[in-house]
């Protein structure tokens, strides 16, 4: 299947040809108005709904491909593409068009006794490599985000949607051409060679500012292990929902069950359910019966006494992102327990609470050691798009640069501008 970037020699060599060509784009970015990065956005978003049908006939070789591999169901909910989800694309690019440009904007201004003027201004991260597992809309999502931000990026999909991937790059390269900037702004890797994504993990010539995995366990673990570069993390999403003593029960049921099974496949789907040993006896049934035939449930001793229809966990399940309708339940014996439970067993990437009690949710949101804390609501509102970003790049789970959500404030860095008027230092 034929991408944008040319074969080079090696696969190592693709990787700092593309490095050298994201950099070469970097100065029209820099100059380029907020009108030319929205008309590019707003081009890429006509190229998808005018190449929609042969998105969808790309992206059902991709599906029929990972089913003759055997992947799950709740792979292909990911990897898979829809009128409605490609249209849902198209209106997120628009979105972000409409969002105010990052760039430049004055985060911090002061004024110092000597009169010295000084401004901390927003400016772009450089060229970000982008390497994610199987999900199209990625591509859309980063290159969209990065051109906003000033950003050059390169993008490395999964092979399983690897059809998908090129038509959505391609639509994001017609959109800039269309704008008067540089194609080289998105760009694929062209080969699903390992050595290529190597290469962008050693900065590729130090042509790489910043690396951003998105997926797995084992690819986080990949570029944590090789990178050379900074990267931001973007780790499994082990989410917890806690129905406390004081939860409205009809209503943790209702938020629970869109928590876990709105779609499996998302990072912040709920895996984790904790309750309250003062509600177990009457909770447990509602929820057992709630996801009867929908989902399985493994549950701790208590649980499983509770109702049989909760099978035995083990002390794996607790720890697990299943990613599957399949989730953990385990009684605790109140908020203390709870907010140990979710620092110990989660992933610190999306944990909620349940309760009328205002106080004890405040205690949850403050103690609970998680990049988003939410209460009376589900975890699947974790994504930049609901916290009004546009889209996202992924959830930063570490603590260093960004955490959350990744929108356009965090694909920007700053520089300090002082201005003044002949002032020297005594």
């Amino acid at each position: 299947m034929a991408l944008d970037n040319p074969p080079c020699e090696t696969p190592e060599a693709h990787g700092r040809e593309l490095g050298a060509r994201a950099r070469t784009a970097l100065p029209a970015l820099a100059k380029a108005t907020r009108a030319q990065k929205d008309a590019a956005l707003a081009g890429a978003a006509t190229a998808l709904r005018s190449g929609r049908e042969a998105l969808l006939v790309a992206n059902a070789a991709d599906i029929a491909a990972a089913r003759d591999g055997g992947m799950a169901e709740s792979f292909i909910d990911r990897l898979a593409l829809t009128p409605e989800r490609i249209e849902g694309i198209a209106a997120g690019l628009e979105a972000i068009a409409a969002l105010p440009d990052p760039v430049g904007r004055v985060m911090d201004t002061t004024e110092r006794p000597n009169g010295l003027l000084i401004e901390r201004v927003a400016v772009p991260i450089g060229v970000i490599g982008m390497i994610y597992e199987s999900r199209p809309n990625v591509a859309a999502d980063a290159g969209a985000l990065c051109l906003k931000s000033g950003n050059a990026v390169i993008l490395r999909g999964g092979s399983d949607s690897a059809r998908s991937t090129a038509l959505i790059v391609e639509a994001m390269r017609a959109g800039l051409a269309g704008a008067g900037l540089p194609e080289d702004a998105v760009q694929a890797v062209g080969t699903y060679d390992r050595a290529a994504v190597a290469e962008l993990l050693r900065g590729a010539g130090g042509t790489v500012d910043l690396v951003i995995p998105r997926g797995g366990k084992g690819l986080v673990g990949l570029v944590q292990r090789e990178a050379r570069v900074p990267t931001l993390l973007h780790l499994d999403g082990n989410c917890h929902s806690y129905v406390h003593a004081d939860a409205n029960l009809g209503k943790a049921v209702e938020v629970i069950v869109n928590a876990k099974l709105r779609r499996t496949g998302v990072c912040g789907a709920t895996e984790s359910i904790l309750v309250d040993r003062a509600v177990a006896p009457a909770f447990v049934p509602m929820l057992a019966e709630a996801f009867a035939g929908r989902c399985e449930l493994r549950g701790d001793g208590e649980a499983q006494a509770i109702d049989p229809r909760i099978a035995e966990a083990t002390e794996e399940d607790w720890g697990t992102e299943y990613l599957d309708t399949v989730a953990s339940v385990a009684v605790v014996g109140g908020l203390d327990e709870a907010i140990d439970w979710v620092n110990t067993h989660g992933s610190h990437h999306t944990d909620a609470i349940l309760t009328e009690d205002h106080a004890v949710a405040d205690r949850f949101l403050a103690e609970v050691d998680s990049a988003i804390v939410i209460h009376n609501a589900s975890t699947q509102f974790a994504d930049g798009g609901e916290f009004g970003m546009g889209a996202e790049i992924g959830i930063a789970t570490g603590r260093f640069h960004a955490r959350g959500p990744v929108g356009l404030e965090q694909l920007t860095t700053y520089k300090y501008r002082v201005r003044g008027s002949g002032q020297t230092r005594p």
